[in-house]
């Protein structure tokens, strides 16, 4: 049943995606476009999250999701992935418009947002994981929200620094909400993820992002 939920997910991506891929009007029509979501078409902030640029991109992204996903059904519960899961591409979403809505031709796609979100919530629901097979999973996840904040800051790639880093905040929010143990348990790793995230709203609030 726990590895339906995640293949479901993973099936709706792919086939939304390549319906993208062949038909422009629906591509343009369920993209994450700033103007539009202004305009009162909200549901771009999750219909975005299905689709991708194109097939690698697509693929490096189910196929993160399907390595990460099992830890977090496994603490969690497959609702509760859920939960994650589109939790965190809404925060995705909701820190892009609150960093680009005023840039009416803002246009983003993926579901890295709500990967992201599944990937640090499983960083903090098991100490073990490594990535690649040899970075320590709370390495990792430290390491790419200061990769993101300068993303975000510097503009020099195509990247969608800010939903990655929004996916990453719904990701942590809604385990600890979830499994407030974490804190006694995983206390270290709680608020090393947490120093990024301080740090973004910080440079923020001082106007330098």
């Amino acid at each position: 049943m726990e590895n339906n939920i995640m293949l479901a997910v993973i099936v709706a991506n792919v086939l939304v995606s390549i319906k993208g891929f062949n038909d422009e009007m629906f591509f343009r029509k369920y993209q994450f476009h700033v103007g539009s979501i202004r305009a009162g078409e909200q549901i771009r902030m999750l219909t975005s999250g299905f689709l991708h640029a194109d097939l690698p991109h697509l693929a490096f992204n189910m196929i993160t999701l399907y390595f990460f996903a099992p830890y977090v059904i496994y603490e969690l519960g497959s609702l509760s992935f859920l939960l994650v899961y589109f939790g965190s591409l809404v925060f995705g979403s909701l820190l892009t418009m609150i960093f680009h809505g005023n840039e009416y031709s803002y246009r983003a796609v993926g579901a890295s947002g709500a990967v992201t979100g599944i990937v640090y919530s499983a960083i903090l629901l098991d100490q073990s994981i490594y990535i690649y097979g040899f970075i320590p999973g709370y390495v990792f996840g430290f390491a790419y929200l200061l990769y993101s904040i300068y993303g975000m800051k510097s503009r020099t790639d195509n990247i969608g620094h800010t939903a990655h880093f929004g996916g990453a905040i719904g990701g942590y929010v809604i385990t600890l909400l979830k499994m407030p143990s974490l804190l006694q348990d995983n206390l270290l790793m709680v608020i090393l993820l947490a120093v990024p995230i301080v740090i973004l709203f910080v440079m923020a609030k001082a106007g330098k992002l």
